[in-house]
């Protein structure tokens, strides 16, 4: 679910992005994008957290985002929210979450261009979120989704998260992974997805990498 369009419609759905009138249109032109966990890779993870005045960066963040947003790439939060199917938060709290990380995008020198969860929870006990879905991590359905709403190119694009399902779901979408071991990733499940490309203890790190990989690509958008 995109967080801009909580009321509108369901995970998995489209943007709704407005199309144009008339005419042939010219195919989007297809860039990279670098997809980011939320908690335990650009916030400190505070379990089930909707209040905006607990969200703190975690080490490294900070930088690490302004060193992305000089790449001039999309920057995009993906985040599976079981705390909506458990009944602990309701999908409006996230209104206030996305609005403060996007301010806090902006203090670091970056831009946050979307951001997209998954309200759903196997044993999830508000009866529409209990679903074995697409878009929970480590389903790649929500980078999927991104991808679409913002002319992504997920072979071309980067996702990094602090677990191994963050890489699975990265993989899985065609993307190159790198995993902050950061001491968040406490089952080590092996598995052919979840080997990352990469390995760094936080995002700053990630991002030094990234930018040696990739070349500045223009300016990233904002949602």
């Amino acid at each position: 679910m995109n967080v801009d369009h909580l009321d509108r419609r369901g995970a998995g759905a489209a943007s709704g992005r407005p199309q144009g009138a008339g005419g042939t249109a010219r195919p989007p032109v297809r860039g990279p994008a670098v997809f980011l966990d939320k908690d335990g890779t650009v916030l400190q993870d505070v379990p089930y957290n909707a209040d905006p005045g607990r969200m703190r960066f975690e080490p490294g963040a900070r930088a690490g985002l302004a060193r992305l947003a000089r790449l001039g790439m999309p920057l995009i939060v993906i985040s599976n929210q079981p705390g909506i199917g458990l009944g602990k938060i309701a999908p409006q709290d996230l209104v206030a979450v996305r609005n403060r990380l996007s301010d806090m995008f902006r203090e670091a020198g970056a831009a946050l261009a979307g951001f997209y969860y998954c309200p759903h929870h196997p044993r999830a006990t508000v009866a529409r979120y209990a679903c074995l879905c697409a878009c929970r991590k480590p389903a790649p359905g929500l980078l999927r989704l991104a991808a679409a709403c913002h002319d992504v190119d997920l072979r071309q694009s980067w996702f990094v998260g602090d677990i191994l399902d963050d890489v699975e779901a990265g993989r899985r979408a065609g993307c190159r992974t790198i995993l902050l071991d950061n001491g968040h990733e406490t089952e080590w499940l092996a598995g052919a997805w979840r080997i990352p490309e990469r390995i760094e203890p936080d995002l700053d790190a990630a991002s030094r990498w990234i930018s040696v990989q990739c070349p500045r690509t223009g300016s990233g958008g904002t949602a």
